[in-house]
């Protein structure tokens, strides 16, 4: 076995487990940590059998002790159902959480690597969103506990990378699709999907010309390896996510038409807070990495959709 070792936190979540599939495959030993707050058993189950991947329930609010090369640090919940549910914790596993891995990584000289979001942007006033922006966020809001304890956590990583030398990797991800998304956090794709295959309403929030940008989980993937895979002089913050940008009432239309649904669309309050605008900038990502995401949304939406399909129909 010449691969390295690996720590993915949060690798049984939606994005997470689709790493530990990704590096598992490439030859890695990895070892996937998660509380399970988020994550599901479900979704690492074809993985468990495997000689090289090892599961630990573990929360990163507390320290953890192993010999890694590399650590992908995605613990957090990451959907605003999830994250405003226990808000005070969501602020710990970003600041707590990271401090902890950053420790790690320190003691090992393991090389780390964050997941950030786009949602350090807040509600952009630039757009699309560069890197160089600093973002329009409420600091006391309900969204905040996820905008501020990711801006912190980037804080960290960087005071860490300068004070300590410490080889950091900080992505800002942008929406983000595909299997093994849960059917119940609250993320817009999730539930039009979710809606549509039950025959339900399709609630959009405002009018539905608020636009975000979908990039599907394959993508995202890749993105993250090759991030992680540059020289140490590259540290981010990078903007991984899809630059085509799609208005929500157009993601709507599109899933009723990929379901075959009879789902009529229902308009609601906009929730505070929410922004209006959300694309990423990527020139960086494909400059930097090469990289540049290859799966069409209707490509990525058909997938998503026939995995909703199987999971519903097993629920029943």
């Amino acid at each position: 076995m010449k691969g390295k070792r690996i720590l993915v936190t949060g690798g049984s979540g939606f994005l997470g487990s689709h790493l530990c599939e990704r590096l598992l495959a490439e030859g890695h030993e990895v070892i996937c940590v998660d509380n399970f707050y988020t994550g599901r058993k479900a979704n690492i189950a074809h993985l468990i059998q495997k000689p090289y991947f090892e599961v630990l329930r573990h929360d990163i609010c507390f320290p953890l002790y192993v010999e890694v090369d590399e650590i992908y640090n995605l613990a957090c919940p990451a959907s605003p159902i999830h994250y405003q549910f226990d808000p005070v914790q969501t602020t710990k596993v970003s600041v707590h959480g990271s401090i902890n891995m950053l420790g790690l990584a320190k003691r090992v000289k393991a090389k780390v690597f964050l997941a950030s979001t786009s949602e350090v942007y807040g509600d952009p006033v630039v757009h699309p969103q560069p890197e160089s922006y600093w973002g329009n966020v409420n600091p006391i809001g309900l969204r905040s506990c996820y905008d501020e304890g990711k801006r912190c956590a980037e804080t960290l990583f960087f005071d860490y990378h300068r004070q300590h030398l410490l080889k950091i990797k900080v992505a800002r991800i942008f929406n983000t699709y595909g299997p093994r998304m849960h059917p119940d956090d609250g993320r817009v794709v999730s539930n039009f999907i979710v809606q549509a295959l039950r025959g339900e309403d399709i609630t959009v929030y405002g009018d539905g010309s608020q636009t975000r940008s979908f990039c599907y989980v394959d993508d995202m993937v890749d993105a993250f390896v090759r991030l992680m895979n540059t020289s140490d002089n590259v540290t981010g913050p990078v903007n991984l996510g899809n630059p085509y940008e799609f208005s929500i009432l157009e993601l709507a239309e599109k899933v009723v038409r990929l379901t075959g649904s009879g789902s009529k669309i229902s308009f609601k309050p906009l929730p505070s807070d929410d922004p209006k605008q959300r694309q990423p900038d990527i020139t960086l990502a494909k400059d930097t990495l090469g990289w540049n995401p290859e799966i069409t949304l209707d490509e990525g939406l058909k997938q998503t959709v026939e995995y909703f399909k199987q999971l519903l129909h097993g629920m029943r």
